[in-house]
């Protein structure tokens, strides 16, 4: 994949680009793998907004995507690498031998024609999805299992890849994209390689209503309100928060905060956070 820029004939062209989606073979997505894709503009089934600043954009369908892998032992071929509105990264397209298609996440290299098989059995080559217990240390991987059968949940987005450290014992010891060290069962699977559309995160939007085509609504900051709608707002000209640290407009600690529980039952399997530091 490269970045394509524009010629200025507008000031928002300027400074905007995208992807030249070198990467992309086929252009209309698979009928039977698709599914209705409900938009409730970021409210609950009251109608409140629950979520700020989601609404309108382009209409879209949900790709289903196979995150289990579990079609063992039988080779597929990819016929197409496909644009996914829903995620950053590429889909493959595959055909398995008994006629059964499927979408997977495209890593770097898959293209039309090659072949890609799961289970224990399967070779360590690009595309193939193995338990951890079969994959040599070392490997670089994505779409990685938490729970053996539940799919994977991990390393999933354009560009990532998790590296596999160390095996001992049940657990394999895998770097995680943020740098956190994490122990998973080696009974979980992953898939091997490099997530494709790496260059994903160079695209520079440019505009507000591309912004506002994906579905995102503009957000207000709490500064330039008045203090009966943020804890923010009021004073004359530009003012501090007036606070120990920024808050939500409902007065909760915002913007560095950490949410994770304490006593969370993971915490045992992290080795090292991902700020270089042990867990306390």
């Amino acid at each position: 994949m490269g970045i394509k820029t524009y010629n200025p004939y507008t000031p928002s062209r300027r400074n905007m680009t995208g992807s030249d989606f070198a990467e992309i073979t086929k252009s209309t997505p698979e009928k039977s793998l698709l599914d209705s894709k409900k938009k409730n503009a970021g409210r609950n089934n009251q109608g409140k907004i629950t979520v700020r600043h989601q609404g309108g954009g382009n209409r879209q369908k949900y790709r289903i995507i196979d995150f289990k892998r579990r079609k063992d032992d039988i080779p597929a071929k990819v016929i197409g690498i496909e644009y996914d509105p829903n995620r950053t990264a590429n889909i493959a397209l595959i055909v398995y031998a008994d006629g059964q298609k499927a979408y997977i996440l495209a890593p770097q290299g898959l293209t039309d024609g090659m072949t890609v098989m799961n289970g224990a059995n399967a070779e360590v080559r690009v595309g193939n999805c193995l338990p951890l217990a079969n994959i040599p240390v070392g490997t670089m991987i994505h779409n990685i299992e938490l729970y053996p059968g539940k799919g994977g949940q991990m390393v999933r987005a354009a560009g990532n890849s998790a590296q596999l450290m160390a095996k001992e014992g049940k657990y394999a010891t895998l770097r995680l994209p943020s740098g956190e060290m994490r122990m998973v069962s080696l009974e979980c699977r992953a898939s091997i390689g490099i997530i494709g559309n790496g260059d994903h995160s160079l695209v520079k939007i440019g505009k507000a209503g591309r912004k506002r085509h994906m579905g995102i609504r503009p957000t207000v900051r709490g500064s330039v309100m008045n203090p009966n709608d943020h804890p923010h707002g009021g004073g004359e000209g530009k003012a501090p928060v007036g606070r120990p640290g920024p808050c939500t407009p409902w007065g909760k600690p915002a913007l560095g905060l950490k949410t994770r529980k304490k006593h969370k039952a993971s915490n045992k399997l992290i080795v090292r956070r991902r700020n270089g530091k042990g867990l306390k």
